[in-house]
């Protein structure tokens, strides 16, 4: 970043009286300056740059040379300007636009715009190095106090021609669209914005969940979401040439209102390519696993700004795609889990084949799926015409490459085995190869394919008279110039290639280099004439080599003009072949995620297991010496293994006590990541493990960056459970990490204690509960589903004075029955060396409060039914009692009390049972 461009602008004062009239675009946009090689920003703008690329605000440069009426203003390199391109759309959120001069001075206009949903525009400079496509959606709800919401999207990935379309009834906190967010991967959201003088509740309801996905929202104005046009735009992009009124999706109105929208805002109506070439589908939002931003965060599915290596997020772990279009299909398998037990089992037979045949998964992934280009980024270049001979050539040699996938999957010898890999891949890429022959004889009839080696793509010689008789010259001169080349080298005393080449430099044309150690044998030399010094040396030519430079330049224009017309020809027919290229991709990127599940599977620590698949509502989940994958690949850890036993009547819903830092969230989490892993197809961290098939993974974990939105932690906490408790069903998976410490410990456990009661009598599904609430562990006397289990330690140093002996405690990670009564803060206060003081103070105030289970034992659960009745029946004598003596209103409130006590005390049935003991003690 050292080599920034000099700030020089032509008629810097026009230009700041050009741009000072600009309209404020708001926070969320940044304007840059196409300058050539170069870039400028201007205004915030630049300081925004200054403080996000380069971290310091010394960059900024005054234009007007006025610090007080100049212009703030950044240069960048294409270098810089594409990494801010990348940072601004995938990590901030930001649109872009970008401006040009094509004209001259001052003729300055929008030429590219993008943003994190439509990135159609800077495909070029971003070069393809984006995770997950770049999915866009538009939303309008109608929701009216009596009745149920609806929820009307419309949703596009600009790489492929399709738009999706889904309408369904919601709840007032927006789950399903909570989980259509995330099962799509949308980056960018449409809404309307409030009307002008009242601020419409639903409304901000939907921006705070899409805020919470981390998508970006952009206002569109009402009137765009109308669908009077909506038949008549269908019908001109629709591959279907039945009238566009025909489609059932017609009939969706608020999907359509927002598909008028989405067409207009991404502009698709403005490019005839695009006509007849879209494809209309209704997405199901049942057809896959629901999954909230909670769960999203909780199980680590995608990589976050602070993971420390790859391997801390699923899609770093799973992610050995060797293709760009198998890393995107792995990010959305990842947000949409099957539900089909069928599904599920197809892929899990291919990810088998790949396991347990070493040398058809390495040859795939060494030999053929690397060499693989990115072919809808491919196809959407020919589809909007900049696709160039290279292009051309890149799309043959991936046609070339297809026998050798055919010869590898023909091998496989295995009949269990053969079947799936022909159904998946064989008989495809037969099919497919066989309707790409032509594009391949084409491509070896009309291209120089031997010219490739010079980086060179051009139409053959042969082709053409004129172009052959061009060619022999530039033939000529290329030998010229090598011999001048030879001739440099023996007078200067420089080896050639070693530390004196010949370089086509994309400047300076042909001309040759020097090392810079070897640059001072040239100077006082008048025959050789310096042009520039770079860092990989100096570059000179000679008089000789500038007449031929000039001439080979001139020659290349003329083969180029000359070869045009029959570039855009073989261009023009390779472009019809988009539609087979795509379908290409698509195998393809299944395959090598399919590899790639295998790769980890074998490579893991321990390696993988198939898991055996219940249908939906049956079976129970059981995973023995189950472990975290993400946990277990990070650096000096040798991870603990622990069962899980998930069964509907004896064991739904797990409470897990014990100590900070002793692996309860680790626990709950790998439980989650298990069954979402099962759910995609892979194998999965276990030494066996048999799951039933969840429709959505819940989660309530912490809120850590909710004080930034505004909003409290209990609040999100409870936002969070609220969505729980309204999405679950009995076939989904819930999982809980604390709940209620937000608030006062009696209020915290008793919604904690409401909550979880609620979701083993009301909802019946399959639940796990980590919490530091050890009367929770209660329930298990009053529901036989409920078990209590516990993380392990080993406590050394405990005796009587145990105020002030220091204690020893080892956590083991290990996952047992029954309950642990002690969390162990303050050892964990003790191993971040807190003031001995503030320790010692911290055991005599625990030691003064811990009556719970030194006189109570009310996390035990010792007492009875019996023991509950009977005591209710002896409270309500003392309480009939009471009443008939307070009766009349002769008493104050503290006599009332006095009275109360008295009757207590004397009443030694009561003070004896159990059951009030316990009340007592809470």
């Amino acid at each position: 970043m050292s080599s920034r461009p000099e700030l020089k602008v032509d008629d810097e004062h026009g230009f700041i009286r050009f741009f000072k009239s600009l309209p404020d675009l708001g926070e969320d946009s940044i304007r840059i300056f196409d300058r050539g090689d170069w870039y400028t920003a201007h205004g915030e703008d630049a300081n925004f740059i200054a403080r996000t690329v380069y971290k310091t605000t010394s960059v900024v440069r005054q234009l007007g040379k006025n610090d007080h009426t100049g212009l703030p203003s950044v240069t960048m390199t294409v270098t810089v300007f594409r990494q801010f391109l990348r940072e601004a759309l995938f990590k901030l959120g930001k649109r872009v636009e970008i401006w040009a001069s094509p004209n001259g001075r001052m003729n300055w206009k929008v030429v590219k715009q993008a943003s994190p949903g439509n990135l159609q525009d800077v495909e070029d400079e971003l070069g393809g190095q984006f995770d997950g496509a770049p999915v866009i959606m538009a939303v309008k709800i109608s929701a009216k106090a009596t009745e149920a919401r609806t929820v009307g999207v419309c949703f596009a990935d600009a790489s492929v021609r399709e738009l999706g379309v889904s309408e369904f009834m919601d709840n007032d906190l927006y789950s399903n669209f909570e989980a259509l967010l995330i099962q799509l991967g949308v980056k960018e959201c449409l809404i309307q914005p409030d009307r002008e003088k009242e601020k419409d509740p639903e409304l901000a309801k939907l921006r705070q969940i899409i805020d919470n996905c981390g998508v970006a929202i952009t206002e569109r104005p009402g009137g765009e979401f109308g669908i009077r046009d909506i038949e008549q735009d269908l019908a001109r992009l629709l591959k279907d040439e039945r009238s566009s009124s025909l489609l059932p999706q017609t009939e969706l109105k608020l999907a359509m209102g927002s598909a008028a929208a989405l067409i207009k805002y991404l502009g698709v109506l403005h490019d005839p390519s695009n006509f007849g070439q879209y494809q209309l589908y209704q997405h199901d939002l049942a057809q896959f696993m629901k999954l909230d931003a909670a769960a999203l965060k909780a199980l680590n599915l995608m990589p976050g700004a602070r993971d420390g290596s790859k391997t801390m997020s699923l899609y770093g772990l799973l992610n050995h795609c060797k293709t760009p279009v198998g890393s995107r299909l792995l990010s959305q398998w990842l947000k949409q889990p099957l539900m089909s037990k069928e599904e599920i089992e197809k892929r899990q037979q291919l990810v088998e084949a790949f396991v347990n045949d070493t040398e058809l998964r390495q040859t795939m992934q060494e030999e053929h799926l690397r060499s693989i280009p990115d072919l809808y980024r491919l196809s959407k270049r020919f589809q909007r015409k900049k696709a160039t001979l290279e292009d051309v050539v890149r799309a043959y040699q991936v046609i070339i490459r297809l026998p050798g996938f055919l010869g590898t999957l023909e091998g496989v010898m295995d009949e269990a085995y053969r079947d799936p890999l022909d159904d998946a891949y064989t008989n495809k890429l037969r099919e497919l190869s066989d309707s790409l022959v032509k594009l391949q004889e084409m491509v070896e009839t009309t291209i120089d394919l031997d010219a490739l080696d010079n980086h060179e793509f051009i139409i053959k010689p042969e082709f053409d008279d004129s172009l052959r008789l061009i060619r022999k010259k530039l033939d000529r001169l290329r030998s010229n110039m090598d011999r001048e080349f030879a001739e440099a080298a023996d007078d200067l005393g420089q080896e050639k290639d070693k530390k004196i080449f010949l370089e086509n430099h994309k400047v300076h044309g042909w001309c040759m280099r020097l090392t810079r150690t070897e640059a001072g044998c040239i100077r006082g030399h008048s025959k050789y004439q310096e042009c520039s010094t770079q860092k990989n040396g100096v570059y000179f030519t000679t008089k000789t080599l500038q007449g031929y430079r000039r001439e080979f330049d001139q020659l290349s224009q003329n083969y180029n003009r000359t070869q045009s017309s029959l570039a855009s020809e073989v261009i023009g027919v390779a472009a019809s072949y988009c539609p087979v290229l795509e379908k290409l991709a698509g195998v393809l990127a299944h395959l090598d995620v399919i590899v790639s599940f295998a790769h980890c599977s074998v490579h893991a620590p321990t390696s993988y297991v198939r898991p055996k698949i219940h249908p939906r509502g049956k079976g129970q989940t059981v995973l023995t010496e189950a472990r975290h994958p993400c946990m277990e690949m990070q650096d000096d850890v040798q991870f603990i293994t622990n069962d899980v036993t998930l069964t509907r009547d004896t064991s739904s819903f797990l409470i897990i006590t014990g100590p900070n830092m002793g692996g309860k969230s680790t626990y709950i989490r790998q439980i989650g990541v298990v069954a979402l892993m099962a759910q995609i197809g892979c194998f999965v961290p276990c030494s066996e493990a048999e799951l039933t098939i969840f429709d959505s993974i819940l989660a309530r974990v912490g809120a850590s960056d909710s004080q930034l939105k505004g909003v409290s932690t209990f609040m999100a906490e409870m936002l969070e459970t609220a969505n729980i408790l309204k999405s679950a069903t009995a076939e989904s998976l819930i999982i809980i990490d604390e709940l209620g410490r937000g608030t006062s410990t009696y209020d915290g456990f008793g919604l904690a204690w409401a909550i979880s009661e609620h979701i083993v009598k009301e909802i019946g599904c399959f639940a796990l509960f980590a919490t530091h609430f050890h009367e929770l562990t209660a329930l298990a006397e009053r529901y036989p589903q409920v078990r209590n289990l516990h993380v392990t330690a080993h406590i050394s140093g405990t005796g009587e004075n145990s105020q002030n002996e220091k204690r020893e405690v080892t956590l083991l990670y290990k996952v047992e029955e029954g309950i642990c009564d002690q969390s162990f803060g303050i050892h964990v206060a003790e191993l971040v060396r807190f003031p001995d003081k503030v320790v010692r103070m911290a055991k005599r105030k625990a030691d003064e409060l811990e009556d719970f289970t030194s006189k109570h034992d009310v996390a035990a659960g010792n007492y009875t039914k019996q023991d509950v009745e009977e005591g209710s029946a002896l409270l309500k004598d003392v309480l009939v009692k009471w009443k008939a003596d307070v009766e009349g209103g002769r008493m104050s409130k503290e006599e009332m009390v006095m009275k109360m006590k008295e009757l207590v005390q004397r009443d030694e049935k009561l003070l004896s049972n159990p059951f009030f003991k316990s009340v007592k003690a809470l």
